[in-house]
């Protein structure tokens, strides 16, 4: 029972990420193509983010000499 409620509530955030996005006016492959650049954009600057923000916050708590 829980999973019918799991899966309907996310059929129904899946339906509302269509509207908000204008997606719902899109042919399939067309909105295939966008949320596959949507997800490999997003991926990019996760990993961006997980490289280069510990450097950035180091330089950042050196800079305020809060580390030595």
């Amino acid at each position: 029972m829980a999973l019918v409620s799991a899966l309907k509530h996310m059929s129904w955030l899946y339906y509302q990420y269509l509207l908000v996005t204008a997606l719902y006016m899109l042919e399939p492959w067309e909105r295939t193509v966008f949320n596959s650049m949507l997800v490999s954009i997003v991926g990019m600057a996760l990993y961006t983010g997980y490289v280069f923000m510990p450097q950035h916050i180091m330089a950042i708590l050196h800079y305020f000499e809060l580390v030595q």
